[in-house]
């Protein structure tokens, strides 16, 4: 086995739910914050300041369907 095959999840399962977060209730991270800004903006939301990483997180998913951004094309 590779260092590489170690480093890779074995259950292929790369995306953990938010809810399951370690860290989920700390204060979401400025890149998410900038991004959640971006996407509020367009979603013509007003953002939500106090977000947790895991609410920032499942807010982001929403916008992201909402405005069609962040999607594979």
């Amino acid at each position: 086995m590779t260092d590489q095959d170690r480093n890779q999840p074995t259950d292929g399962n790369t995306q953990k739910d938010p809810d399951e977060w370690v860290t989920g209730d700390e204060t979401m991270t400025g890149a998410q914050a900038s991004y959640l800004r971006t996407l509020s903006d367009e979603a013509g939301e007003t953002m939500d300041e106090s977000l947790t990483k895991a609410e920032a997180s499942k807010k982001i998913d929403e916008l992201q369907e909402r405005t069609g951004r962040g999607r594979d094309h």
